[in-house]
């Protein structure tokens, strides 16, 4: 399961069913129904999470601007936030970096009846890390003996834990950078250590490899997938994650409104000037 991708590959050309060139988009309406029954099967899952007390660790990690984010937000749109949580952590503070490497992550693990999603996760130290030179060579060393212990832990105190790498081709990557230079709501999302990332091609190649080869294991593996199309690898990813856990509808306490009560006609609602009311600003657009 080590073997890279082919659209990590340095040639930028992903020849398979998920992102090869040739493959056929999916219509617009065919992805948005099927998106529509997935995230309605994630609610079905929240709510067997909620009753059952399982836990769950999802892991997003891969290139920048391979999708991990979008892929994110759709699975998460219907979800209670009290029960599914993001966790997109930021550089460590001068204090962080001063405990176990794995301590921050280990605070934004699940309770009882919770999801937990990572928005990169601690595989950052086989990453941008390692590529940038923020840890040491022993810090590194010591992240690929103990990463295989410390999930093998999680899993063997009942977490269910899948780890997603999202792969994109070079030049899909490079696309997705510039459409965010001009972006105004997307600029954000375009860092200097994204730059990097372009010049740094096949380091990080090597990195995401050597990475592979030490924590793809039989009882965490890791699942590629192919997101030069986004659709696609959204579709495919959250499709994948569902049929991976063994969870089930579960029956929900019926809920039935009652008759509107009888309003008092003693009640008066007091003026409206004595109110701050937000402008009609809508009106204004036609």
């Amino acid at each position: 399961m080590s073997t890279p991708s082919n659209g990590d590959h340095a040639t930028g050309k992903a020849k398979n069913k998920a992102g090869g060139p040739n493959v056929r988009k999916i219509p617009d309406d065919v992805y948005e129904a099927e998106l529509f029954r997935l995230q309605t099967e994630f609610v079905k899952l929240q709510e067997w999470v909620r009753q059952s007390g399982a836990r769950v660790v999802v892991i997003f990690e891969g290139r920048d601007a391979a999708g991990k984010g979008g892929a994110i937000k759709r699975i998460t749109e219907y979800l209670s936030p009290r029960i599914a949580h993001v966790a997109a952590l930021p550089a460590p503070t001068e204090r962080e970096r001063g405990q176990w490497y794995y301590q921050r992550y280990i605070a934004h693990l699940p309770a009882k009846g919770e999801m937990v999603l990572f928005d990169r996760s601690w595989y950052n130290r086989a990453g941008v890390e390692r590529v940038m030179g923020f840890c040491t060579p022993q810090e590194y060393v010591l992240f690929l003996r103990q990463t295989p212990i410390f999930e093998q832990m999680l899993i063997d105190d009942g977490i269910l834990l899948r780890k997603y790498w999202f792969s994109v081709s070079e030049g899909e990557q490079l696309r997705r950078f510039k459409a965010r230079l001009n972006d105004p709501v997307r600029q954000w999302k375009l860092s200097p250590m994204d730059l990097e990332s372009v010049y740094r091609w096949e380091d990080y190649s090597r990195a995401k490899d050597e990475m592979m080869v030490h924590t793809d294991t039989p009882s965490s593996p890791w699942y590629v997938v192919e997101s030069d199309i986004k659709k696609h690898a959204r579709l495919n990813m959250m499709a994948h994650l569902l049929s991976s856990i063994d969870y089930r509808e579960v029956e929900r306490p019926k809920v039935e409104l009652p008759e509107r009560p009888v309003v008092s006609s003693t009640y008066q609602r007091p003026p409206r000037e004595l109110s701050t009311y937000v402008d009609d600003y809508a009106s204004t657009l036609w």
